[in-house]
């Protein structure tokens, strides 16, 4: 690479100025459906920005026009809104450094990179993409780093005026010290980069449009960030950015360099980085699944952070009070879709019942219901809603569960009438009848004791004796408790369901 000497300040990272108040971002693009790893960034940092008495801030970067769309940044707020990540500056709340999205800040780029070409920190780089292309693979081919090489570094008048007399338009690089970068990470400690594997970088494209690598860092220091966490993927770069701030500092456009915490990787399926591909990623399906906020915000926290070693359920005030970002796991966190929902059902359980009831409306009524409105019975679900409380783990669950209260007859699964009506169950379920006629419908104890007598009578235990009478009130083997479920459907449609079912095994077996 050629060189020439650095303008930049060799000073450490270390002896940058004291810290004023925690200020931190949270800074996604809007490109599609929020995905699970970029709501635990924004959890870490809204949870650090708290725990400090800080400052969060939510920045939009949208300068990418091919892939960023208004329907995805109304998305983002929406979501964020919904996970309850309340910010202090940005979108519909502004700010002193409004606006907070890129693309109405482009006039601020443009005046930067113009210093920063002006203080040589920054040069005009006119390689075409096979030029550029080609010098990589002969650095390749040599065991060299295949970086940018420095060919525009120090180009001479003649030689930029022939460049332009070809029309070639040039880039913007940014002019990386030749001097080891060192800094410490709040997740991952001490970390070194050579400047050959650190090589000189692009800041505006040849159209004059800012790249991510400008706009970011010179957000982040207009704004004053004082602490970036953020993705592992992006831990490459942080030293090409801190060489940006200490030019920004001699500019006079930061004040300071930020303290870096690279969190560690989602993984998924195969110990993969968790995609935007994958549908498990996408932050909807949790929404339309029916999970909680704080389920799973509580679920997200444990991808690389915990309360303690022995508790996995806690609240968001109680993360707040304990978070540490250096208490972050730097090793990759897997994803585990199962726990995710069982932490979830926790805290489903932990709702009040009045609660309970409001949060599952969603899913008590189209499109999610399979029943008419005019058919749903607000008193049954009432008495329902908490013996239903204890067995979902997601709110969708309900509907499925409840439905037998609603519909005029209950589902047709052939799968659990095949499994639940075995040879003998019409006489089963005619005793059952029978005793259940003789029984008292206001305790849901006499409704399990008459269907025990009649599984004795049957030489059948109680697990055996109800699966025949749950497929007939219910339609399916698996449900909420059966006896409190008669009793809440009522005697006359129970024993009617239960007829239904008697006449339909002897139509199979005419």
């Amino acid at each position: 690479m050629t060189s020439a000497p650095s303008p930049l300040s060799p000073a450490s990272h270390e002896q940058e100025a004291p810290r004023t108040p925690v200020r931190v971002r949270f800074c996604p693009s809007p490109t599609g459906n929020p995905h699970v790893g970029l709501v635990r960034t924004a959890l870490f940092n809204w949870a650090f920005a708290r725990h400090h008495q800080g400052t969060l801030v939510f920045r939009i970067e949208d300068t990418d026009a091919a892939r960023d769309s208004e329907e995805s940044y109304r998305q983002l707020l929406d979501a964020m809104r919904w996970l309850g990540l309340d910010w202090d500056e940005g979108p519909e709340v502004g700010g002193p450094h409004a606006p907070y999205r890129q693309s109405q800040r482009m006039d601020i780029y443009r005046d930067v990179a113009q210093k920063l070409l002006d203080a040589g920190y920054a040069y005009h780089c006119y390689c075409s993409q096979e030029e550029l292309e080609s010098r990589r693979e002969a650095a390749r081919a040599a065991g060299r780093p295949s970086g940018y090489d420095g060919h525009c570094r120090d180009l001479s008048a003649e030689q930029i005026a022939e460049y332009k007399a070809q029309g070639r338009a040039p880039i913007v690089r940014f002019r990386m010290p030749d001097e080891t970068i060192t800094f410490t990470d709040l997740v991952r400690g001490e970390l070194t980069f050579s400047p050959e594997n650190v090589p000189d970088y692009g800041i505006v494209r040849a159209n004059g449009a800012p790249l991510y690598t400008l706009v970011n860092p010179v957000d982040d220091a207009l704004m004053e960030i004082t602490h970036v966490l953020r993705g592992e993927d992006l831990l490459s770069s942080t030293p090409r950015q801190i060489a940006l701030y200490k030019a920004l500092m001699d500019l006079g456009i930061a004040k300071g360099i930020p303290e870096f915490g690279h969190l560690p990787y989602v993984m998924g399926e195969g110990n993969k980085k968790l995609s935007k591909r994958e549908p498990q990623s996408s932050l909807n399906l949790y929404r339309e699944r029916g999970f909680l906020p704080e389920g799973l915000l509580n679920y997200l926290s444990l991808l690389g952070w915990s309360l303690a070693p022995d508790r996995d359920i806690f609240s968001l005030e109680e993360m707040v009070a304990a978070f540490d970002v250096k208490d972050v796991n730097p090793n990759p966190a897997r994803f585990d879709l199962k726990k995710c929902e069982s932490i979830n059902g926790d805290h489903i359980r932990l709702l009040d019942v009045k609660e309970f009831t409001e949060r599952c409306r969603p899913w008590l009524q189209p499109p999610f219901a399979p029943w008419a409105p005019e058919d749903f019975d607000e008193a049954k679900w009432q008495a329902i809603a908490p013996h239903a409380q204890t067995r979902v783990k997601v709110l969708s669950e309900i509907t499925d569960n409840v439905d037998f209260l609603f519909l005029p007859e209950p589902v047709e699964d052939e799968a659990s009438w095949n499994k639940a009506m075995k040879e003998g169950s019409d006489a089963l379920l005619r005793t059952a009848r029978e005793k259940l006629e003789a029984a008292d419908w206001t305790s849901a104890e006499s409704l399990k004791e008459a269907v025990q007598a009649a599984g004795e009578v049957h030489g059948l235990k109680l697990g055996k004796a109800q699966a025949p009478v749950r497929v007939a009130v219910t339609g399916r083997t698996v449900g909420l408790p059966l006896f409190e479920s008669l009793q809440v459907l009522g005697k006359e449609k129970a024993l009617a369901r239960i007829d239904a079912a008697l006449a339909k095994l002897t139509a199979r077996t005419a």
